[in-house]
């Protein structure tokens, strides 16, 4: 089981975008002085349930009571409401604030604090009360830290095999930029899952992605695969930001060249007005054309979806997953 979260605009915290906003902490002090963009009407396709349920209630408590950050109510997810009603949770860790400022994200930046060294305890204890068969682990960037916190993310891991041998891992990384060593630590650590998102295509990195690589998050993905090829390697980009369909096709080729398993394309949905515009809304055939063209490429898994988000139904997923590799080694 899994989590995320796109709050589309509902987030009830300060919010730059947002001028109705409660006063207080602005998230996002690189944007203020950006231009707001205009808000394209959501098609029918792009609407979702608002949360609510007694099973979402509740997995809120246990986050809450073991002072957990999400990366559900942080970067913001049109499906937290079908996600925690099914207790599926991802967890965030080393802190809420991020050294980076990309275009798209509603994760707050700044100066984060220290790491918090009884979080893979509390995450692990959370992981085991919530039951979770898998769970996913993501992170803020940390680029601050000497190794981007790749030993943070190692004893997370293991403290989760401690509390919950049964459960099954997924990581979602940064990109560990200049360090070395960095995803040596994290691959020994032997998640089932390592995922890292291209989040969009090259041309777009300047605009949307300005502080990472391409070309190095390839290769990142490309070497965990020669450092354990047991681990699945999965990559997961947005569209709707301007890109042109050939070079959707083009990155699936990068992506394959790397031997990543399993892609995941989804909608992009602006946080507020100051984020990168919404150029505009991907149609479900275009989604369906994207997933046969990547299957055909030779991925294992495709989910290619308005909806799709890099953790959605990840549980599931990672038994399909692990079920087309045994069927492809016959």
């Amino acid at each position: 089981m899994a989590l995320v979260l796109d709050l589309l605009n509902r987030d009830p915290r300060p919010n730059i975008g947002n001028p109705k906003a409660d006063a207080g902490e602005v998230r996002h002090p690189e944007k203020q002085k950006r231009p707001e963009n205009p808000v394209l009407r959501k098609p029918d396709w792009i609407r979702v349930k608002a949360p609510g349920s007694p099973k979402w209630a509740e997995t809120k408590a246990i986050v809450k009571a073991n002072k957990l950050v999400t990366v559900c109510e942080e970067a913001g997810c049109p499906n937290i409401g079908e996600c925690w009603e099914k207790k599926h949770a991802t967890f965030m860790i080393m802190g809420d604030t991020c050294t980076r400022a990309c275009a798209f994200c509603n994760v707050k930046t700044g100066v984060p604090e220290p790491l918090d060294h009884d979080e893979p305890r509390k995450v692990a204890e959370a992981v085991a009360k919530l039951g979770l068969e898998h769970v996913v682990i993501t992170s803020v960037d940390r680029d601050d830290l000497k190794d981007g916190g790749a030993e943070h993310f190692a004893q997370v891991i293991r403290a989760i095999r401690a509390a919950s041998a049964g459960t099954t891992i997924e990581i979602l990384t940064p990109d560990f930029l200049r360090k070395p060593g960095a995803l040596e630590i994290v691959v020994a650590a032997r998640p089932d899952v390592f995922n890292h998102n291209l989040e969009t295509v090259p041309g777009k990195y300047l605009t949307v992605r300005p502080g990472a690589r391409y070309f190095h998050s390839l290769r990142l993905l490309q070497r965990v695969k020669e450092l354990d090829p047991a681990i699945f390697t999965k990559s997961g980009i947005m569209v709707g930001l301007g890109e042109e369909r050939n070079e959707v096709l083009q990155l699936m080729d990068d992506l394959r060249s790397a031997d990543v398993d399993f892609i995941t394309i989804g909608q992009y949905l602006a946080p507020s007005r100051k984020h990168h515009a919404v150029i505009r809304f991907v149609t479900p055939d275009e989604f369906k054309g994207f997933e046969t063209i990547a299957y055909v490429k030779g991925f294992l898994m495709v989910s290619s979806t308005p909806l799709t988000r890099s953790s959605h139904h990840a549980g599931e997923d990672f038994a399909k997953l692990r079920a087309a590799r045994a069927a492809r080694l016959g």
